[in-house]
């Protein structure tokens, strides 16, 4: 059962799973990635402190309405699902506070939206989001959105974009340069900054193998 991977509030994640996800087949956007951000937002916690409720709702419904990377939509994402995360919070009866904290944390997740955290809460569910766009795991999501945006893996007459302007759209390469090797310096909390930083390191430790193997120096 899904919801058992969400411990210790498994009764409460079994309630907001129906409506964690919207049919899509994105798979850097999927249960999957809903149990890592969770296990991310738990390990936060127990360094941080925070309210788990908020956490864990905040972390289930963060992607509840699905919006393409090249959607004209996406700096909206994160707000479409506050408002729809607020409507099946309230019709769950929590209190008004409580709710509008999940709402606030689920806007401020988002990269594009670019909305500071002012909570704790919030604070913890974007660096737990983001620490999923680093490491190994942000390279495999990276190259699989690109896949699936039909991307090019990199550029062959310019790799590394000396004589172009970076192009994510077209080149996962380039997206590197974008926004990857720039999410590890606007972490929010203290242990998020640390797990960061180690996760920074292994993308560049990729980025110059992948260089050297395409026979760049």
């Amino acid at each position: 059962m899904p919801a058992t991977a969400f411990a210790p509030l498994i009764d409460l994640a079994a309630e907001l799973l129906p409506h964690a996800l919207e049919p899509c087949d994105d798979g850097a956007h999927d249960l999957a990635h809903l149990q890592r951000v969770w296990h991310n937002a738990r390990t936060l916690h127990e360094t941080e402190g925070g309210d788990l409720d908020i956490l864990l709702a905040a972390v289930l419904l963060h992607d509840c309405v699905a919006v393409e990377k090249n959607s004209p939509l996406r700096s909206q994402a994160s707000r479409l699902a506050a408002d729809k995360a607020s409507s099946v919070l309230k019709e769950m009866n929590w209190p008004g506070e409580k709710i509008a904290s999940v709402a606030h944390a689920i806007e401020a997740h988002s990269f594009s939206a670019n909305i500071t955290p002012l909570t704790l809460e919030a604070k913890i569910v974007q660096d737990a989001d983001r620490l999923d766009s680093l490491g190994m795991l942000g390279v495999a999501r990276t190259f699989y959105v690109a896949g699936r945006m039909g991307a090019a893996l990199y550029d062959p007459q310019d790799p590394l974009a000396r004589e172009r302007d970076y192009d994510d759209t077209r080149f996962c390469l380039d997206h590197f340069q974008t926004k990857l090797l720039h999410l590890a310096d606007g972490f929010q909390t203290a242990a998020g900054q640390r797990l960061a930083q180690i996760r920074h390191h292994r993308l560049k430790g990729f980025m110059e193998q992948f260089k050297e193997e395409i026979g760049i120096v």
